[in-house]
């Protein structure tokens, strides 16, 4: 009788004991947590693409950084986004490569963002540093192209002043340095007063040009 209770008790304990099911976990599902944290860590690419496209045109804008960039912010911005699809195209992957040597934990994808982002940045500094390096330059520029209308306006109101209404659509070309050739419009299109204007002194000097072949 004393045998028969304690085998109750212990098939009772059996049945009011908790089931535990054992799961194998699929390499693929171990995986996803570290790749997700790896994926938040390298998402920078992208939107450092985006601000510093603005950033960067922004600069060309202002700063151009060299003779010829496109003006305005529009052409700046489009300028910019050439620029940083080409770094991202085509050094960001040598620069991953390069730094998963260093960094064999890191992941491909993950090393091409660090190392875009990296050069993206680079590239601003670059373009922060010609545009400071040009300043003088286009100072210079914008210098004589000031003296150019004001020797194209003094030729025109003391010598010529039948043109005097087309001295505010002055066309100017460079054809050396220091050396440009202006041209006032006037009623016909296919000719203009033009002169040829040497910035070389103070104030610049102004010649007519025997042509009246607009630029």
């Amino acid at each position: 009788m004393v045998l028969d209770r304690a085998r109750d008790r212990r098939c009772e304990a059996c049945r009011n004991r908790p089931k535990v099911t054992l799961r194998v976990v699929d390499h693929p599902e171990r995986l996803w947590p570290a790749r997700l944290r790896w994926r938040m860590r390298g998402a920078s690419l992208w939107p450092a693409f985006f601000a510093l496209t603005a950033v960067d045109g922004a600069l060309i804008a202002l700063l151009p950084p060299y003779e010829g960039v496109p003006e305005g912010p529009i052409g700046g911005v489009l300028l910019a986004g050439f620029a940083n699809l080409a770094v991202i195209a085509a050094l960001a992957p040598a620069a991953g490569f390069a730094l998963r040597r260093r960094r064999p934990d890191l992941p491909r994808v993950i090393a091409n963002d660090y190392a875009g982002t990296a050069l993206l940045l680079a590239l601003s500094a670059a373009l922060l540093a010609a545009g400071l390096a040009h300043l003088p330059a286009a100072g210079a520029e914008r210098d004589d192209e000031a003296a150019v209308f004001d020797a194209v306006h003094g030729f025109v109101t003391g010598r010529a002043e039948r043109w005097r209404d087309g001295l505010d659509r002055v066309d100017a070309v460079q054809l050396a340095p220091e050396l440009y050739r202006a041209c006032v419009p006037g009623d016909d299109p296919r000719r203009s007063l033009c002169l040829i204007v040497d910035t070389s002194r103070r104030p610049a000097g102004a010649v007519r040009d025997a042509s009246m072949q607009p630029n």
